[in-house]
C-alpha cells in the first residue's frame, strides 16, 4: 500500500519503490529489469533553467529536487530523473508545439549534442544518491521534408530537444556513444546498480 509519509511498504514491511515521475518511458524501462514500482508520484517542481546553469547541473539539480520533494511525504525508495538536450553549454526545451519541434531539429540537424539524464535515489533512511549519464548522438542533415514528416506525427511533443529516439527519430542518428536507454529517459544499467546498491531489492 501506498499511503502519506511513514506507511510506504508492502505488507511485509519491505520498502516499496516510489518512481517520482510519470513517463511511461521509464516506467517501461524499469520494467525491462523487473523492476515494478509500488507507486508512481510525479513531483511538481518548477523546471525553469536557473541563468547560467551548466546542462549537467541542471539535470542533477533537477532529479535531486524531484526526489527530495516526493520523499518529503512518502517513505520507501523514491527514484527520479530529469533528461537534458543540449548543444554545447545550451539547453534545448521540451517541445511544447510543432513550431519548436521544428526549431529543435532544426538546431541538431547535422551536428552532434549530448543526452544528460540524472539519476536521483532518496533511501528509506532519508539518504540521497544519484548518478549522472551521457550519450553523444549525432544526427544526420535533416531535408525539410523530414522534418515536416516527423514534426506532423507530433511525436516530438514534450520530448527534450523536440525528438523521441524510440520513435521515428531514430532514421535520423547517424552515431551514437553511451547508453541507449539514457536518451529514452533513463539510463538503466546505472540505475539498477544506484537501487542494488542501496539496498533496494526488486
Amino acid at each position: 500500500m501506498i499511503s502519506p509519509r511513514g506507511a510506504s511498504t508492502i505488507a511485509s514491511g519491505k520498502p516499496v519503490l516510489v518512481l517520482a515521475s510519470e513517463s511511461p518511458r521509464r516506467k517501461a524501462l524499469l520494467a525491462q529489469a523487473g523492476i515494478i514500482p509500488g507507486a508512481i508520484i510525479p513531483a511538481a517542481i518548477d523546471e525553469s533553467v536557473i541563468k547560467g546553469e551548466l546542462p549537467r547541473i541542471h539535470a542533477l539539480r533537477l532529479a535531486c529536487e524531484k526526489a527530495r520533494a516526493v520523499a518529503d511525504n512518502h517513505d520507501g525508495f523514491v527514484l527520479a530523473a530529469d533528461t537534458v538536450v543540449a548543444l554545447g553549454r545550451r539547453i534545448l526545451p521540451k517541445a511544447g508545439d510543432d513550431d519548436e519541434v521544428r526549431r529543435c531539429l532544426a538546431l541538431l540537424s547535422g551536428r552532434r549534442h549530448q543526452v544528460i539524464t540524472a539519476v536521483a535515489l532518496v533511501t528509506p533512511r532519508g539518504v540521497l544518491r544519484s548518478r549522472v549519464a551521457v550519450t553523444r548522438v549525432s544526427f544526420l542533415r535533416l531535408s525539410r521534408l523530414e522534418v515536416d514528416a516527423y514534426v506532423e506525427g507530433r511525436e516530438g511533443i514534450g520530448k527534450a530537444g523536440g525528438y523521441a529516439i524510440q520513435g521515428r527519430a531514430e532514421i535520423f542518428v547517424k552515431a551514437i556513444s553511451g547508453p541507449y536507454s539514457n536518451v529514452v529517459g533513463l539510463p538503466l544499467a546505472q540505475t539498477v546498480r544506484l537501487l542494488a546498491g542501496n539496498g533496494f531489492a526488486p
